[in-house]
């Protein structure tokens, strides 16, 4: 089965010591990357839709994610853009703040550029699409529009389409206006992954996990499983699924991306939803012991245990 991830991968700064003094450390990140590179180190055959610059650090980054077993063939260029830069920094807790230079990114044009109908052929004969609210707030309105028209054609078409509301208040005018491109992808979405933290951020109101399932799943989503943090996920049918292990965190980055690639790698491996959601669980909880969004595999990486 071929997967298509649309988003934008950016540069990162990263200190690897909760020390001041120590050096910042150069590697890449971003949601939707995030989890397309768990997918592919999963063993499933992944290309990632976006659109990078001409400049050396594009070209380093088309070869690292090559290097990660993503299919790049779907990456366009815009030799007159570069890629976008954030810096990380986690607290003591493994919590983190993040600061972005990305207004001027390659892939905020990415349906813009002369191979984008090229592209966009592509991915529609994909089985699975995944995208962000975050692929969805980089873009222009237009843009906006041909990503959710793509969706919409594969649900349509009885394709899987997988969307997670991540929400960042920075790359959206207000809340009503994240809300109503949000509200477009889920009626486009055959698998709705909220996480609850966000959606109290962006609704302005506090609400339960079940509610927000409700809300996603009157607005027109599929199976629909909510993403609550330390206390695990509630299933579709309503369970509540906490972690398989209590942790003590390192770094949080990237837990929601690793939950999502774990969970998605197994349900199309026909694991049922709890199986699924222990996948997406065992994900996250061995990334968020590391440093980094998408940690080294090193010599004791999960990928090859996810279903175990």
């Amino acid at each position: 089965m071929l997967i298509v991830v649309v988003g934008e991968g950016m540069l990162e700064l990263s200190r690897r010591s909760a020390n001041e003094a120590a050096a910042w450390h150069l590697g890449y990140g971003g949601d939707t990357l995030n989890t397309a590179i768990h997918l592919a180190r999963g063993g499933d055959r992944v290309a990632y839709l976006t659109a990078l610059g001409t400049d050396p650090f594009s070209q380093t980054l088309r070869s690292d994610w090559q290097d990660e077993g993503l299919d790049t063939s779907l990456i366009l260029t815009d030799p007159a853009r570069l890629p976008g830069l954030y810096a990380i920094r986690t607290d003591s807790v493994g919590e983190r703040t993040f600061s972005y230079w990305r207004a001027e990114s390659a892939a905020r044009q990415v349906f813009a550029l002369p191979d984008a109908q090229s592209a966009l052929a592509s991915a529609e004969r994909a089985d699975l699409l995944v995208f962000s609210l975050i692929s969805l707030a980089i873009l222009p309105n237009e843009g906006r529009s041909v990503l959710l028209a793509l969706a919409k054609r594969m649900r349509d078409r009885g394709k899987q389409v997988a969307f997670d509301g991540n929400y960042r208040p920075k790359l959206w005018t207000d809340a009503a206006e994240a809300r109503l491109w949000r509200d477009q992808a889920i009626a486009c979405c055959s698998i709705g992954l909220p996480t609850l933290e966000d959606e109290i951020a962006i609704q302005g109101v506090s609400s339960e996990a079940a509610e927000t399932a409700a809300r996603w799943h009157a607005t027109g989503a599929g199976a629909v499983i909510v993403k609550m943090g330390p206390q695990g996920c509630l299933l579709p049918d309503g369970e509540a699924l906490p972690p398989p292990r209590h942790l003590m965190p390192v770094d949080t980055s990237g837990a929601g991306d690793a939950f999502n690639a774990g969970y998605l790698h197994a349900l199309l491996r026909g694991a049922d939803q709890r199986a699924a959601a222990l996948a997406g669980h065992r994900l996250a909880g061995w990334v968020v012991m590391r440093a980094g969004a998408v940690p080294p595999r090193g010599s004791d990486h999960i990928y090859a245990t996810l279903l175990d």
